[in-house]
C-alpha cells in the first residue's frame, strides 16, 4: 500500500492555490474535465512530491460546510515562526498561533484546517508569538 493523496473539495480555485502556495506547497499538474465540470490540482511541498494535496474544485457552485468535516492537513516546517509570519503578510490569519514554538493552525479560504508543525524540537518561545491569542476556529 502507498499514500497517494488528500483530496480537499474548494470552491474558488484561485484563492485556494494562492493559500496553499503561501505554505510553501507547489503546483505538480492539473486536470480539467470539461465532461465532468471540474478540475483537479495536485500539489506537494517541495522533495515531498510523494505527500500530495488534491484541490478539487467543481465548476458549478456547491455550499461546502466546514470542510465537509475533514479534520486537518498536517506539515512539518523548518521554522514556523517564519512560515507564520510570511502567512501573515500574505493576509493569512493564524488562528492558533505558534506559542509554544512548535504548533501553529490556519484555515484554507474553504475552512479546511492545517497544522503546522515546527521540525524536530520546539523552537524558543518567541514574542509576539508568545503572546497572540486564537483567532476563530482552528
Amino acid at each position: 500500500m502507498k499514500y497517494l493523496h488528500t483530496m480537499v473539495r474548494v470552491t474558488d480555485i484561485d484563492k485556494s492555490l494562492a493559500f496553499y502556495q503561501a505554505l510553501g506547497l507547489s503546483e505538480l499538474r492539473r486536470f480539467e474535465n470539461e465532461t465532468g465540470r471540474f478540475t483537479l490540482v495536485f500539489l506537494a511541498a517541495p522533495g515531498d512530491e510523494d505527500a500530495q494535496v488534491e484541490l478539487t474544485y467543481n465548476w458549478d457552485p456547491e455550499d461546502l460546510d466546514g470542510g465537509r468535516n475533514f479534520g486537518h492537513l498536517a506539515y512539518a516546517v523548518d521554522d514556523i515562526y517564519g512560515l507564520c509570519q510570511r502567512l501573515m503578510d500574505a493576509g493569512i490569519t493564524i488562528n492558533r498561533p505558534p506559542r509554544d514554538g512548535r504548533m501553529a493552525f490556519v484555515r484554507s479560504p474553504d475552512g479546511v484546517s492545517v497544522e503546522l508543525l515546527q521540525k524536530g524540537e520546539a523552537l524558543p518561545a518567541t514574542e509576539p508569538w508568545s503572546e497572540l491569542p486564537n483567532v476563530g476556529e482552528w
